[in-house]
């Protein structure tokens, strides 16, 4: 993971239409969350609640993305099947070069070829304000992210 307080690395990825969505564009927040694999039980259990969580966050200015290492057409057909419509998170491919982007986050696992369950917050002014990263095979507690970002709206008022 990357050290808190440290400036985010660059991230400019496909979205599951293909269409290029660069953090550093985007007005305020960006709660960044990397999934290991599309389809698989956890991963869809984690998008599942990301939907709510993206709902309650975009509606305070918090753009919340998710990215897979999986291709954008594989991510658009687990959407669709999960239901992920407009006002959940935006799935972001980090296909090719393959998990470059998460390797700047720290959060690619060599061995294995799959991001690992890292999340980040990261500040309007692209800075890393929270962290967290979870072991293998094991789910992230969402509410925790709600907290951060309260948190860190709650700093910034």
């Amino acid at each position: 993971m990357i050290d808190l307080g440290e400036s985010a690395p660059e991230l400019c990825l496909p979205d599951t239409d293909g269409s290029p969505v660069d953090r550093s564009k985007l007005d305020g927040a960006a709660l960044l969350v990397f999934l290991p694999a599309a389809f698989t039980p956890l991963c869809s259990s984690e998008l599942s609640g990301l939907v709510g969580l993206a709902e309650s966050l975009t509606e305070r200015g918090v753009a919340v993305l998710a990215v897979a290492c999986d291709s954008m057409f594989v991510l658009r057909t687990w959407a669709e099947g999960a239901g992920v419509g407009a006002a959940g998170p935006t799935l972001l491919s980090d296909f090719w070069p393959h998990g470059e982007v998460a390797r700047r986050f720290q959060a690619f696992d060599e061995d294995r070829g799959i991001a690992t369950r890292t999340s980040d917050l990261i500040d309007a002014d692209g800075v890393i304000r929270w962290a967290t990263q979870a072991p293998a095979g094991v789910a992230r507690d969402l509410e925790d992210h709600r907290a951060a970002v309260e948190r860190s709206l709650a700093e910034v008022a």
